[in-house]
């Protein structure tokens, strides 16, 4: 763990990544360390455990494992190093495939606290899991942080679906390090979400390591007024023959902003690779704002990378060709974002997770429009 005199500084705006997300109002000082009490539910023939107590009581399960993935420079990486005390492991074995989800959730309710959360899982050669990770607060006046570090080892031909949800007071300041390595012939399918939060940055990179492996990335966010959310993702094709698809849906109220920066990349010798991604975002203002920045750095020459991003208001043709139908203004404002937002959906297999986000961003809706 990095010592406090050595902590790197916490970046500004001319930091490359935050020049949209402006810090000067953080005062670290101001929150004291909290634990929490998080609902973790274990799963049969898989390890579950309080990561705390993992590093003691399983250490095989936790070396060359924990703090492997994300970066230990980075400022909010480095801070929760020194300062976490809660977090999971869920470990899977080889060949052992669960049949129900495991669900974690986390809490952020003290006022003036930051809590500094990490997840470690990890998945064995042919394992199968799915984990619902989601951070919560019971009301938007909880003035608190979140620093959370989340790291995903999917190993050979295993698969890990991972569900990692946000609804915190939108007082609160959230910084999130999320990494995946998926192995040779692994796959990953990622569906996240954002709602709460006043401002922060949530980092989502993906590490296809083995050939034939493969990550499909779902993810949106809904922002209330006055709210800013940031998200940054990599897809990061470090050998040949893989497959990323990554597609991020924003909407967004009055007097609202977000950013999403999103950059493929492909190593040398990443032969094959097969990448897309997208960002569109829907504006319910004249004064809600985007940004959409999508990236590609490619030293391989034998891919296929391509990337779109759109923001856009209301379409008033739609919203014409509705109430000349006779549906009032607001119904008809109402059905051409859960259309914008279906398209998302969609991309989610159909069962319990599908429902969970479906309902998840109907109520968010609601409570914005």
């Amino acid at each position: 763990m990095a010592e406090l005199a050595t902590l790197p500084p916490l970046p500004d705006q001319k930091t490359k990544g935050w020049e949209f997300t402006d810090l000067s109002n953080l005062d670290l000082d101001a929150y004291e360390s909290a634990s929490v009490s998080a609902s973790i539910s274990a799963g049969d023939g898989a390890t579950v455990l309080p990561l705390g107590e993992a590093v003691d009581s399983r250490p095989e399960l936790i070396d060359g494992r924990l703090g492997t993935l994300v970066p230990s420079d980075d400022p909010f990486v480095a801070r929760n190093e020194t300062g976490w005390h809660d977090g999971v492991l869920i470990h899977v074995p080889a060949g052992v495939k669960l049949t129900e989800p495991i669900k974690v959730e986390v809490p952020l309710d003290e006022d003036g606290s930051v809590v500094y959360w990490r997840t470690l899982i990890v998945l064995e050669e042919g394992a199968e899991a799915e984990v619902w990770e989601h951070s919560g607060s019971a009301g938007d006046e909880t003035d608190a942080l979140l620093n959370s570090v989340v790291e995903l080892h999917v190993g050979q031909a295993a698969t890990l679906r991972y569900v990692s949800t946000q609804d915190i007071s939108e007082r609160a300041w959230i910084f999130s390090s999320q990494r995946a390595q998926v192995e040779r012939d692994g796959r990953l399918d990622w569906t996240a979400l954002g709602f709460g939060s006043a401002r922060g940055k949530v980092r989502m990179e993906t590490k296809l390591a083995g050939p034939g492996s493969e990550a499909r990335v779902t993810g949106g966010y809904a922002s209330g007024p006055g709210q800013h959310l940031d998200y940054d993702t990599t897809q990061e094709h470090a050998a040949p023959n893989t497959f990323s698809d990554l597609a991020f849906r924003g909407v967004l109220a009055a007097r609202s902003t977000a950013v999403w920066r999103g950059m493929i990349r492909v190593d040398p010798g990443a032969q094959g690779t097969d990448a897309f991604q997208e960002s569109r975002n829907l504006l319910l203002s004249t004064d809600a704002h985007a940004d959409a920045i999508p990236g590609l750095e490619i030293e391989a020459d034998d891919v296929r990378c391509t990337h779109a991003a759109a923001i856009a208001q209301i379409d008033r043709d739609q919203l014409f060709y509705l109430t000349s139908r006779g549906l009032d203004p607001a119904t008809a404002k109402q059905l051409i974002i859960e259309g914008f937002l279906e398209s998302l959906v969609e991309r989610l297999a159909e069962g319990p997770v599908r429902e969970e986000i479906s309902a998840a961003l109907e109520h968010r809706l609601a409570e914005i429009l």
